[in-house]
């Protein structure tokens, strides 16, 4: 239980707020000198708060509230003053009391600043214990592995993560790209500042640009209020720059400065404005062979490349996939509300020795599909429906041209690819490994 300590050379005043917190179920301790409070304080009582009296005949306000918080600076400090000495309560205000309260005041006024001072500690440990969570669901143990392979991407995490190298994560699409990112923030000074993530592969090269670096009010049609950028938002963190190898030479040119000299413009800005930001950069595409085709700076690929990470595709390492199976069948049986026990050896055999396309995300597609699906309590071969079994076109027939074959095809895979992900089309697009905007030009062309 939470407690309070009143400081009160006023037996009177201490004996009223003793009976008045007591009321609203507060437990309390009542002491007339600043010598007993700071006795008080320090004998490992626990008090979450010090309500004092400023004007004292040994030591006042002040000086319990100076030594107080030398001993603790978790312990909030509530100054009682009266009218004629506000002045002194905004000093304390500065040395980190939490409040001050004018005397004489209202029983109500009391409790009110006493219950925001909790409702605030609250917060506090809410956010506390959120960040807690956050930082272990992105430490080692959320990459499932024992493969050499994998354990070379661990060994590569520990080394890097409490630099301020650039990173560059490389891999197949759905190999756990912005996991790896995530691990590296989380585990590097920069922790508790923000972690900011942009698809670069999604937007139009203006709105990119807008997104990464903001803009100002009437930049372009459509901007009808200033907008901040995710690299602000990213300041004194990390930002992961996805499919990096997406970005156009003209938005590559303004990368390259914040790489630099840590500073960019707004759209339509001319303020340079300056930001402290770790960058990590991912993608699946030859980033060296687009260097020598002229689509990526040489320049900034240097920049980005000081440390390079490899994820292995899973097809590179089913050694790992029972424990990855394990992983996904816990957090999805939590999710969903289910109890599936585990896998059948036979429906491990096929997850073993199936090419996974869609690596460790086509995975845990499976796993989720087959515990929704599954009737029993454990996971069946048929319960895990894989992309290459479904059915393809239908045998060549003359007199249909190659295009006409190949847009048959096209349709059949999308639409194996949807049935797969249950619908959700940004799970196909990442399977696919192709563009929303491509994903939903050839649903409208296929009327799908």
């Amino acid at each position: 239980m939470k407690k309070i300590l009143v400081v009160d050379d006023d037996k009177a005043m201490g004996e009223m707020c003793r009976e008045l917190l007591k009321s609203k179920g507060y437990v309390s301790d009542v002491v007339t000198t600043g010598k007993d409070a700071i006795e008080k304080a320090s004998a490992n009582e626990r008090y979450s708060i010090v309500l004092t009296d400023l004007i004292m005949p040994d030591l006042d306000g002040i000086e319990v509230l100076k030594r107080v918080k030398q001993q603790n600076p978790h312990i909030e400090v509530v100054v009682m003053t009266s009218y004629g000495t506000v002045a002194n309560a905004v000093e304390a205000m500065k040395l980190g009391a939490s409040d001050y309260i004018t005397k004489p005041f209202k029983r109500d006024e009391l409790i009110f600043v006493i219950e925001k001072i909790f409702h605030m500690q609250r917060l506090e440990g809410e956010v506390d214990r959120l960040r807690t969570e956050l930082g272990e669901k992105y430490t080692f143990g959320n990459i499932v592995g024992e493969s050499q392979k994998i354990k070379k991407v661990y060994d590569m995490i520990s080394n890097v993560s409490n630099t301020e190298a650039n990173i560059l994560i490389q891999g197949e699409t759905g190999t756990g790209k912005e996991l790896v990112a995530r691990a590296i923030h989380y585990n590097s000074a920069r922790k508790d500042y923000p972690f900011v993530k942009m698809d670069c592969a999604a937007l139009s090269e203006t709105l990119l640009e807008s997104e990464l670096f903001g803009h100002e009010k009437g930049a372009f049609t459509g901007a009808t209020k200033d907008r901040v950028g995710r690299f602000r938002t990213a300041d004194h963190g990390t930002i992961l720059l996805d499919e990096i190898g997406n970005i156009s030479l003209a938005v590559q040119a303004k990368l390259l400065r914040v790489l630099q000299d840590s500073e960019f413009e707004a759209v339509g800005g001319d303020e340079p404005i300056k930001v402290d930001v770790r960058i990590i950069a991912a993608t699946n595409a030859d980033l060296e062979g687009n260097v020598e085709k002229g689509l990526f700076r040489r320049d900034l690929f240097y920049r980005l490349n000081v440390i390079r990470i490899f994820l292995p595709a899973l097809r590179e390492r089913t050694e790992d996939i029972p424990q990855l199976v394990s992983h996904f069948l816990s957090i999805h049986n939590k999710k969903n509300r289910k109890a599936v026990e585990g896998i059948s050896r036979d429906a491990l055999n096929k997850l073993m020795t199936y090419a996974w396309p869609g690596n460790i995300r086509e995975l845990e597609n499976v796993i989720e599909r087959a515990v929704i699906l599954c009737k029993g309590g454990m996971i069946e071969p048929v319960d895990i429906p894989l992309y290459e079994e479904k059915p393809g076109i239908q045998q060549y027939l003359p007199g249909k041209s190659l295009n006409v074959l190949m847009d048959q095809f096209e349709r059949q895979v999308i639409l194996n690819t949807l049935e797969l992900t249950g619908g959700d089309k940004e799970k196909a697009i990442g399977i696919l490994q192709i563009s929303r905007a491509s994903l939903y030009n050839k649903l409208n062309k296929y009327n799908l």
